[in-house]
């Protein structure tokens, strides 16, 4: 007690710095993740993701990024045991902080697209077994969390193979293409506002204490989901037929149909990033503050003040300008040509694998979902249109993530052990 006594206001800059750092590395890894496809596809360039970013990031963080958020990322260790030793608990969170910050910048400027949640989850793991002990970790929650290496992928994956033969099946292996993309494209649209609708309530809409039942979600999807293919109808059916492009690329007409789909796509995503993300990088910088705050008392639930959100909503927007382009690129390019069918097809199934997660409890990875996502889309078109070498880099940097941020953290933790003690 006495430590956070004397050193409260060092240890809540020292948390203002690390988090910005954390949600910065969001910013660059997940938050591109996220809109690589969009941008990969040609749908978006790298500004109007950008900007699109920047409005719906904050939106999402601001109206339903939570003002509550679990000081211990998904239950992962039990802090009990160190009530009485609150500055143990702080040392912990600076360190997990900077842990996890440093991979994601690694990562980042590598290309890699790891998970952010992943990273944070590692390195709490490297503090709780040096500063409390390997007891203290929930090993059965941290094997479904490797469980999700394998289920996020697949799932998404799956999904996005499907949609892809779908739109194969009604749209392009028929003898009027564009005719049957103008016909069809408003259900997919649907599909979009539908989904999206549905994340944003299952994840988002707890934060605001807006209480809805399962049938009331899906009423006002399916509402929503309406109105998003009212709108896309109408200005669907203004799109012509362009002859010059399609002789250069024969479906360069419906791709035409599918590009202001996937604007509407990037825009749902960013709003659902900021939602369910922000707050989930700035917990323990929350946990921090409230440690100090409080004088010492641990909690397992901290109090998210609109300064915290802000704070991240900036950090994860500075990232995405700065270094997100690399894994844009690598989402977006290197993986598997995209086009903005392709793309709209990963990022609906990602959506939908989110859903799915949500309401049965299967242990996902938001990132692992859409690069699984994008690996389906080029299944699809046959293993020749992966780029292999980039999947097994990808692969490897999510093996190493748990680790990493897991040993990074054990040197931090006694580094600033050893300056405060």
């Amino acid at each position: 007690m006495d430590i956070i006594a004397a050193y409260g206001t060092a240890f809540v800059i020292l948390a203002i710095i690390f988090g910005l750092y954390m949600t910065w590395g969001i910013g660059a890894n997940d938050l591109a993740n996220a809109m690589g496809t969009s941008v990969g596809a040609g749908a978006v360039t790298i500004k109007q993701a950008i900007c699109i970013a920047i409005i719906f990031e904050f939106a999402g963080a601001v109206l339903a990024g939570g003002h509550v958020t679990s000081t211990i990322r998904k239950g992962i260790i039990d802090p009990t045991s160190i009530v009485n030793s609150p500055e143990i608990l702080v040392y912990g969170m600076l360190a997990s902080l900077l842990a996890a910050a440093f991979w994601l910048m690694i990562a980042s400027w590598k290309g890699w697209p790891v998970s952010t949640t992943h990273s944070i989850i590692g390195a709490l793991i490297g503090f709780a077994i040096v500063g409390i002990g390997p007891d203290a970790v929930k090993w059965n929650k941290v094997a479904s969390v490797v469980g999700s290496w394998v289920v996020s992928p697949v799932v998404g994956g799956t999904i996005s193979f499907l949609l892809v033969m779908s739109t194969r099946k009604l749209i392009y292996d028929t003898e009027n293409p564009i005719k049957n993309a103008k016909r069809y494209a408003p259900w997919y649209v649907f599909l979009v506002g539908f989904v999206i609708s549905l994340v944003t309530m299952f994840k988002g809409l707890k934060h605001l204490n807006v209480e809805l039942s399962v049938s009331q979600s899906f009423g006002v999807a399916v509402i929503i989901g309406l109105m998003t293919a009212g709108i896309s109808w109408y200005f669907i059916r203004r799109i012509e037929a362009d002859r010059e492009a399609d002789r250069d690329f024969h479906f360069a007409s419906v791709e035409k149909v599918f590009a202001p789909m996937m604007l509407f796509t990037a825009c749902a995503m960013a709003f659902a990033h900021g939602s369910n993300d922000v707050a989930n990088g700035i917990g323990p910088l929350a946990a921090v503050v409230s440690i100090v705050s409080s004088g010492g008392e641990v909690m397992q639930k901290s109090e998210l003040p609109i300064w915290i959100l802000l704070l991240g909503g900036f950090g994860i927007v500075l990232g995405l300008i700065t270094l997100g382009y690399r894994v844009m690129l690598t989402v977006g390019r290197k993986i598997t040509e995209l086009t903005p069918s392709r793309g709209f097809c990963a990022e609906l199934a990602a959506a939908t694998t989110v859903v799915i997660a949500s309401r049965t409890g299967l242990p996902v990875s938001t990132t692992h979902i859409l690069v699984g996502s994008v690996l389906g889309v080029g299944l699809a078109r046959g293993i020749g249109a992966l780029d292999l070498r980039v999947v097994f880099n990808i692969i490897v940097s999510w093996l190493v993530t748990l680790p990493a941020g897991a040993i990074m953290a054990m040197l931090f933790f006694f580094t600033l052990k050893g300056i405060f003690s």
